[in-house]
């Protein structure tokens, strides 16, 4: 049997919210006399949980074989396919679990990882998100929790990355007139592995190689610090309050961007979209007078500072021939 106190409205944020108090267990003891035993973990939904992470391989594997070429036959399709769906998911479920994980160390309850399939090329997802209990754990808990992701998604990125590239080819442009952008760290890894771009080629990625493409944007998008992304959570623990006005102008800077450069950046207004729907503002932590430690300082500036060289403001776009 369990016991649900009422919900609590919390005034003292800036925007109203429910925080849902503890629930906890009931043992008793004799008669009628209860006592608290233990608190209760919320009910996982594992089949929700598996079906979209089931979902979500189908959906990369779809995207991967798309990308074959028919002549090859069905199971060289069914192979490529696999040399892009497996890398994939292997960044996603490290990333959205290094966030698990360190909630689990700091007691902060967490969901499993919700995938969000799409099965439409060229990348197959929207990622993977997962939900925490807010405003439990201090200061450093916030940081770990909000920085594991994304350093631990950027270790199988660099491998499938670096492994694709010395499997990609320098070819002729084909008829296909996608073209993804190349963020620098990406320019530069190309260059080691291949050496420099002849004139009048292109570089035919290996699947494997597009799939750490992938991760790098995933993480360069999850790194923006604002609201609640990974980056949010990075600027809250490092600024506090302060990073409340810093996301703000942030967004707004991205709004006009996007405005002013409609014709090559409107496909940023979804995104924007969920940004102002969600909020720049981040809720406090339950220690926000913790102290972060000089290390922690350093790697939060430095993962912020991903963005300049992972991020490509234009990823996919077309050409007229």
């Amino acid at each position: 049997m369990q016991k649900m106190d009422d919900f609590k409205y919390n005034d003292t944020y800036s925007e109203p919210e429910i925080i849902q108090a503890e629930i906890v267990e009931m043992a008793p003891v004799g008669g009628d006399q209860w006592v608290r035993s233990r608190p209760a973990q919320p009910r996982r939904r594992w089949r929700l949980h598996i079906l979209l992470f089931v979902a979500t391989c189908l959906s990369t594997l779809l995207v991967g074989v798309s990308g074959a070429d028919a002549a090859d036959g069905w199971w060289a399709g069914i192979a490529h396919g696999l040399l892009y769906a497996v890398p994939v998911m292997t960044i996603l479920v490290c990333h959205e679990m290094g966030h698990f994980f360190q909630a689990r160390r700091y007691g902060v309850r967490a969901s499993l990882p919700y995938f969000i399939p799409v099965p439409l090329p060229p990348i197959g997802t929207f990622g993977a998100v997962i939900a925490m209990e807010p405003r439990v754990g201090g200061r450093r808990a916030l940081f770990d929790i909000g920085v594991t992701g994304p350093l631990a998604g950027l270790v199988p990125t660099f491998v499938f990355l670096v492994v694709g590239l010395y499997n990609s080819e320098h070819a002729s442009p084909t008829g296909n007139n996608w073209v993804f952008g190349s963020p620098l760290l990406f320019q530069c890894l190309a260059y080691l592995v291949k050496g420099p771009l002849p004139e009048g080629r292109s570089l035919a990625l290996d699947p494997m190689a597009f799939a750490g493409w992938v991760g790098l944007l995933v993480t360069s998008l999850n790194l923006i610090p604002i609201g609640q992304l990974d980056g949010g959570h990075v600027l809250y623990a490092l600024l506090r309050r302060k990073a409340h006005k810093v996301a703000s102008l942030l967004l707004l800077a991205a709004l006009a961007t996007v405005v002013w450069k409609w014709r090559t950046l409107g496909h940023w207004s979804l995104m924007l979209f969920l940004l102002f729907l969600i909020g720049p503002i981040h809720p406090p932590t339950a220690d926000d007078d913790e102290p972060l430690g000089a290390w922690r300082t350093v790697l939060g500036w430095l993962a912020l500072a991903f963005i300049i060289v992972g991020f490509t403001p234009v990823p996919i776009y077309r050409t007229p021939f």
